[in-house]
């Protein structure tokens, strides 16, 4: 800390010098000039008539409120000095330039192009500087009138969000100038207004000295993105309010505490006035007594301001929080000496109190963990132009799959989005428009350590603060993000307790100013060291789980080190939605008029620099569509646990993980299944169960009569009882799957009938087993299986010159984890580093060893080489039934020393017509050995073309674990039957792995003819190295000496159901 003032203090001595220097420094590249002619930042608020109006609580509701989002005119240039200077003259003559939207992105209407990166800068990084030679403006003009009944009113407009900085001009004389891209800007256009049409003109510039302040990770936009509006006031105006509330010690009784800020804006003094303040419950009934409290004001001076700090007790109050999100509206009334009402603010209010004792986070006196995603305000046809209907269906979907908490990452969002999280229950770690990343983080460069940058740094933190202060839904306030440390954090965070001591503050960069400890993507060793940590601070990971194409592996391993260490509070995944833009390839319209669209990311605009897909990092697609890595989320994330405590008796353990909430919101469903197939269902009882509790639930299921091979399971579920605003009754919230302790005994073996016979014939490069009514061939070349025929359906299909019969493999489509490094390390690099990218076949020994009437065995050794000589020596035994059945049982042995591998297994090509997919194991949707938490064990019917996940950037995906059994039929139902000595993965595609590691974009994909199966005696973990740990060596996949098996069988509608043929087990032969 000393360093740090010293090094500030030497600083101090330059601007006085550096003064003059800048005297005829553009405002867009001087970091004192924060704006000019803004009005001081405040709370969301918008004045109403009277209090029925204010009830309502919307802009509409409010005849003082009027929208100037719509079409405006647009001129776009590349540089200030193409600029039309004289633009904002209403003389000047704009008829002729192009309609724009408002709000909207200026690169999603066709003007310039977006620029994805991520740390770097998209310009030369020379602060304040910003290149004059490329440096688009944008010019906005638009007329409108105001109301009549406005008149002798002072009327502000206010922009919601403009990007980067902006002048403004109102009837040809300018008004002012803005900065800071997400805050509010917000100019009072009285002495600028006039009777009838009023030109209003806007002039945008892409970048400016605030954009070193704003090197997120996200694509750079610009343009009025949110919404402008005007409104109008009283002159004398309650201009800001404060509203919190304090509890007694049993979290019981409050207090209500208001600050509020009148001004007389007019340039005489006003009379004395009242202030009155009202609470209202959610049904519009006054709370106790009203007006909660009552407060004179005095004889405000032309431009004085007043402030008044007001108390009142409030018995009993429902209390705010995530699962609860109960609001009052609470009213300020400012009325004249004789009664009449002037004007009324309002806002939602909940009782809500966060603390941190004892390491942890305390909410309403009650220990809380964020469930958290970070949250990036991106639409993939509207850019930064966020819809309320985008943001409705974001909170429906993060609050049905368990999430209690954003991180709005790493700005403050629209307002309207606070509005929602306060309605339907998020918590909120808001964050300041403040990320200088690609300054790095030494303090002799990092713009945190700049007193030149020391006011840009407070007014982002004011404006934050100022802005969001009355919302329940916010509980923590975040600095900014990457940006360094030094005395700006430090004086940053002075401000932030000195404007709300409510709340606590984080930032990663600076724990040691902060409340909350807190990194980025630790392991979950290091995350439990952490835990383990004598600290008086709560410690959270405001970013893990780097959710980048197929990813989110061990994340259940993060949350039992979670709930197994008080100080451990939570975290946010990074990040909620894929980054992608709709767009269309370049490709000509097909006949019909149909065009190719893909997600794109960076470099598909040709910006430059880009970080290319590293904007893909969403837990969902950016249309929101859902991907599988959610549903282990939501499964890890849900908030009631169920574990065996006597599964024989029926008896589980239920403990309620909410916070706050009793079981009984929920209905209770139970199933009992027999190899996927429901034997038995019910519903119990709900539960009475309060927040923290624990209990014993019996489930009445008959026992079932057992069949040899078979496995049972226990499955509990909790629903909504009722609708709720983010999901209807009988929505799924939680569920577990529980193996019952059934003996069944093992599976029957087959017995063939003497009238089923093979027959052998063998030349020089082929042997040929067939029965009755299959026929395999063997190539003498490749060493193994070449075609199979099952009737008249080829299940395996002769590929002459490339082999299709089962083959070792080790490649799969590598994953956004596996291509990138952490600490110098990938699974890619390590694949290719060792050689193994280009496998080649050497057979050493191809025999019959065995024939007889009933059995045939063909074994082959091979040596699976890379080039650099490492890889596996393979030994497979097969053999051959009368009923066509073929059994591969495989030996590896390593040859050299190898890396970790993304998969050990054999792949298949299966014949084209086989599309129907039918399997026993985890799913529905794909799953991993670090990612199968949220998959339960059923037997799933889909398509083979349905197993392939449309990840923007194509990688690994379809698999499925702990398989038994899964079948490949045509539409007659005929096919292949997969059968795994022992659970394994599987997966199905149109795609080979070389397909997909070669594929940028969904488009390079042609679907081939044929199904390429891989049956894996395992895969790698996911784990999380795109941004973060490697896979954990409990899930890493290392050469050694492997042994597994499966067995193709035919499969056919006469032979009944699928999993009856899969209890059968072949006859045991030894060789």
């Amino acid at each position: 800390m000393i360093t740090i003032a010293l090094s500030c203090a030497l600083l101090l001595v330059c601007l006085g010098m550096a003064r003059q220097a800048r005297a005829e420094t553009p405002d867009w590249e001087n970091p004192a000039v924060l704006g000019r002619n803004k009005e001081p930042y405040h709370c969301t608020l918008l004045p109403y008539p009277d209090e029925e109006s204010a009830r309502a609580g919307t802009r509409d509701a409010s005849p003082y409120h009027q929208s100037l989002n719509g079409v405006w005119k647009f001129n776009w240039v590349g540089k200030p000095d193409d600029r039309p200077r004289d633009f904002y003259k209403p003389e000047v003559d704009v008829s002729d330039w192009d309609e724009i939207p408002v709000p909207s992105v200026w690169q999603l209407q066709g003007y310039g192009i977006p620029i994805y990166t991520n740390v770097r800068y998209p310009f030369p990084a020379d602060p304040p500087r910003i290149p004059h030679d490329y440096n688009p403006v944008g010019s906005y003009r638009r007329v409108f009138e105001v109301p009549g009944e406005w008149r002798g009113r002072r009327v502000f407009i206010h922009f919601d969000g403009v990007e980067s900085a902006f002048y403004i001009w109102l009837n040809g004389k300018q008004v002012g100038f803005s900065k800071n891209s997400m805050g509010p800007a917000e100019f009072d256009l009285t002495p600028y207004l006039q009777d009838g049409e009023n030109t209003l003109a806007v002039e945008v510039y892409r970048w400016s000295d605030g954009s070193y302040l704003e090197d997120q990770d996200m694509w750079r936009y610009s343009g009025i993105f949110r919404d402008v509006y005007l409104f109008a006031t009283p002159e004398t105006h309650v201009r800001d309010f404060f509203v919190r509330c304090d509890f007694d010690g049993e979290y019981r009784d409050a207090v209500l505490k208001l600050t509020a800020k009148v001004c007389n804006f007019g340039e005489k003094a006003c009379q004395e006035h009242a202030l009155e303040g009202v609470l209202l419950d959610a049904d519009g009934a006054p709370v106790g007594k009203q007006p909660l409290f009552t407060a004179a004001l005095k004889a405000l001076a032309g431009g004085e301001e007043q402030v008044l700090e007001l108390e009142a007790p409030v018995n009993s109050p429902r209390k705010w929080s995530s699962e609860d999100p109960y609001l009052y509206t609470f009213m300020v009334l400012l009325k004249m000496h004789s009664g009449e009402t002037l004007e009324v603010v309002q806002c939602r209010f909940g009782f809500r109190k966060v603390e941190i004792r004892d390491a942890q986070l305390l909410v309403n006196g009650v220990s809380v963990l964020l469930k958290g995603a970070n949250r990036h305000e991106n639409d993939p046809w509207r850019g930064r132009a966020v819809t309320i209907e985008r943001m409705i269906q974001d909170i429906e979907i993060l609050k049905r799959f368990n999430f209690n908490t954003v991180r709005t990452s790493h700005y403050p969002d629209d307002p309207k989005w606070y509005e929602l999280c306060d309605r339907y229950g998020i918590f909120l770690i808001d964050e300041a428009n403040l990320e200088a990343h690609g300054m790095g983080y030494d303090l002799d460069k990092t713009l945190g350590n700049r007193p030149e940058w020391q006011a840009a740094h407070i007014d982002r933190h004011t404006a934050l603060v100022e802005r969001d202060k009355n919302h329940p839904s916010v509980i923590i306030w975040s600095m900014g993000n990457e940006s360094g440390s030094g005395c700006n954090f430090e004086a940053g965070a002075r401000k932030i307790r000195a404007l709300d001591p409510t709340r606590p503050i984080h930032y990663e960069r600076m724990n040691e100013v902060a409340d909350i400890d807190s990194v980025m993507y630790p392991h979950v060793d290091e995350l439990i060291a952490e835990g383990k940590k004598d600290s008086p601070k709560p410690f959270i990971m405001c970013e893990y789980a780097h959710a980048m194409g197929n990813a989110v592996g061990n994340f259940k391993e993060y949350w039992d080190a979670i709930e197994s260490h008080k100080r451990l509070i939570g975290g946010c995944i990074w990040e909620w939605a894929d980054h992608g833009i709709f767009k269309y390839t370049n490709e000509e319209p097909a006949e019909d008029g149909s065009r190719t669209w893909f997600w794109a990311y960076g470099g598909d605009f040709d910006d430059q620099p880009n970080d290319k897909n590293f904007c893909m990092d969403g837990l969902v697609f950016p249309d929101r569509a859902i991907p599988p890595k959610m549903w282990e989320v939501k499964k890890v994330y849900q908030y009631v646990s169920i574990a065996p405590s006597d599964l024989a008796s029926g008896k589980v353990r239920v403990r309620n993980k909410h916070f706050f909430a009793n079981l009984n919101r929920y209905g209770i469903r139970w199933s009992v299944s027999e190899d996927g197939r429901i034997l038995e269902e019910g519903v119990l009882a709900p539960l009475d169960l309060p927040a923290g509790q624990e209990t014993e639930l019996t489930v009445p299921y008959a026992s079932p009569s057992l069949r040899p091979g078979a496995e049972y399971w226990l499955r509990i579920s909790f629903h909504l009882a009722e609708d709720t605003l983010w999901a209807q009754k009988g929505h799924e919230a939680a569920w577990e799957q529980m193996r019952l302790p059934l003996d069944a005994g093992k599976k029957r073996a087959i017995i063939f009938g003497k009238n089923l016979k093979l027959k052998v014939e063998e030349d020089s490069t082929r042997v040929v087993v067939s029965g009755k009514s299959f026929a395999a061939r063997f190539s003498k070349t490749h060493g193994g299986i070449s075609a199979v025929t099952y009737g008249k359906q080829m299940v395996i299909p002769d590929g002459g010159e490339v082999f299709n019969g089962p083959a070792l493999n080790l490649l799969r489509a590598f994953t956004d984890n596996d291509n990138r490094q952490h600490q110098g390390e990938s699974l890619k690099r390590g694949f290719y580093e060792a050689g193994l990218s280009q496998m080649r076949s050497y057979l050493k020994r191809f025999e019959v060893v065995s024939r007889d009437a009933n059995t045939v065995c063909v074994r082959s050794h091979i040596h699976c080489l890379g080039s650099k000589g490492r890889g596996f020596a393979h030994e497979c035994m097969y053999t051959l039934y009368p009923d066509g059945s073929i059994h591969l049982r495989n030996h590896l042995e390593p040859i050299g020393e190898l890396p970790m591998l993304p998969r050990i297994g054999l792949k298949t090509t299966f014949a084209g017509e086989l599309e129907q997919l039918a399997w026993y194991g985890r799913g529905p949707y794909e799953s991993y050995p670090d990612r199968k938490t949220g998959a339960p064990v059923g037997r799933y019917e889909s398509t083979v073309s349905d197993q392939y996940v449309p990840y923007p950037f194509p990688q690994e995906c379809g698999n499925k674990e702990d398989v038994r059994w899964a079948a490949l039929t045509n539409a007659r139902g005929q096919g292949v039957l997969v059968l795994m000595d022992a659970p394994m993965a599987f997966s199905a595609l149109r795609f080979t792995p070389g397909d997909l590691n070669r594929a940028e974009h969904p488009y390079d994909l042609n679907p081939r003819r044929n199904i390429t199966a891989c049956v894996d005696y395992k895969q790698c973990g996911l784990g999380n190295g795109s941004c973060g740990p490697l896979v954990l060596d409990s899930y890493a996949l290392y050469g050694g000496t492997i042994d597994f098996g499966f067995a193709l069988r035919p499969c056919r509608p006469q032979d009944g159901d699928i999993a009856e043929l899969a209890r059968l087990r072949l006859p045991d032969i030894h060789v």
